[in-house]
């Protein structure tokens, strides 16, 4: 039986590529296509799929992770593929904290679509090798660890110091220290500037 496939992509170009990958295999069916995350997830509320190919910045009130999260709570059985052009970091993150068992980078492109599809519609989970490195001041992303990333996000998102310590229960000197180790590696001046061109730069989001 062929595989039913919803897309949800804004941009047209790129729905019409992940049409055709679609329809030019005879493993695969298109059950629907859509500009919006939530014009898929309303369809998927009333209809039956298989696998979803999912933007993450797409036009509207919902954005593909959300309606990927959305979609897992209802369906868990239904497979996911969240595709992106952005170099952020958080993304693959929080697409694994869901349960989405494909990510696939358009400006990156280790395999094809179809190949990814091919994966994740076997049972895989497919994420990207590497870790990309974004520039950040003088440093890269990889150069910072796990738990500054986690500082870092809490920063972007506006939190105070003693903010940061409560939730990721840590003292506020060892916040500091982070932050500190932070200002070093990038050569930024300021928690602020640190905070602005880690969002700009796409190494989190702060949401």
């Amino acid at each position: 039986m062929a595989i039913r496939v919803v897309i949800a992509e804004d941009f047209r170009m790129i729905r019409e590529i992940f049409e055709a990958a679609v329809e030019q295999s005879e493993n695969y069916i298109l059950a629907g296509s859509f500009p919006t995350a939530q014009q898929a997830v309303k369809f998927l509320e009333k209809e039956d799929a298989d696998l979803v190919l999912m933007d993450v910045l797409i036009p509207g009130s919902m954005n593909g992770l959300d309606a990927a999260a959305q979609i897992k709570e209802k369906k868990p059985q239904l497979k996911i593929i969240i595709v992106t052009s952005m170099p952020e970091l958080s993304y693959e993150k929080r697409a694994k904290e869901i349960g989405v068992e494909g990510f696939w980078q358009k400006e990156v492109q280790e395999q094809s679509i179809r190949e990814i599809m091919d994966r994740v519609a076997a049972g895989e989970k497919v994420y990207p090798s590497e870790q990309q490195q974004l520039p950040i001041g003088n440093a890269i992303s990889t150069d910072f660890t796990e738990r500054e990333i986690e500082i870092l996000e809490e920063l972007v998102a506006g939190a105070s110091n003693k903010e940061i310590a409560d939730k990721l229960c840590l003292e506020v000197s060892t916040v500091k220290m982070h932050i500190s180790n932070m200002l070093t590696k990038t050569g930024f001046h300021s928690r602020l500037e640190l905070a602005v061109k880690a969002r700009h730069y796409g190494l989190v989001t702060g949401e």
